[in-house]
């Protein structure tokens, strides 16, 4: 071995992220749990960022792992809070609601705040390094990646169209300037 890396494979969609492969040197397990990863549904992105940096800082205690580099694909427009991911009550009473929903939603800005805190805690963890794939189309990009990625000190790329090929040269380059 020249390098002896990890992989691990953390959903979000629905209401909550999950470990789909927890830290391995599994090629062909990661590969496998891919082509079986779920999709759609909501974007629990803040609670994605945090999962993936307490898997990465547990893996870095194990001593196994030294530098933690999370490759996140979406398109940064997160929509559901933290508490709903945890499982707990929203608080109606806050004035984070946005005024329109009909079921206490929470606003834009409260779930931007909420996914920028988290990224900005991935960035601060030792060795960590995010590199943030943009998935939507340059056309209708809101720049929100872009910002996640700023607020984890990290790499940002935008792949409109993303094929499997494109993500996967983009991730090897991106953790190539990142090693």
């Amino acid at each position: 071995y020249q390098s002896r890396d990890q992989v691990c494979l953390i959903t979000f969609q629905g209401e909550a992220a999950d470990v789909l492969l927890p830290p391995t040197r599994s090629i062909a397990m990661a590969k496998k749990r891919l082509e079986t990863m779920p999709c759609g549904g909501g974007s629990p992105l803040a609670d994605a960022l945090q999962i993936a940096t307490l898997t990465g800082l547990n893996a870095q205690k194990t001593g196994d792992v030294g530098k933690v580099v999370v490759v996140c694909i979406s398109d940064g427009r997160a929509n559901v809070p933290l508490a709903t991911s945890k499982g707990e009550e929203m608080d109606f009473s806050d004035p984070e609601i946005d005024p329109d929903s009909k079921e206490g939603k929470p606003s834009r800005k409260y779930l931007k705040d909420e996914v920028m805190a988290c990224a900005k805690q991935l960035g601060a963890a030792p060795g960590f390094n995010l590199l943030m794939i943009n998935s939507e189309s340059k056309f209708v990009s809101t720049g929100l990646a872009k910002e996640i990625a700023d607020a984890a000190m990290g790499k940002y790329h935008l792949i409109s169209g993303a094929s499997a090929d494109a993500i996967s040269e983009v991730a090897k380059m991106g953790m190539k300037d990142l090693k």
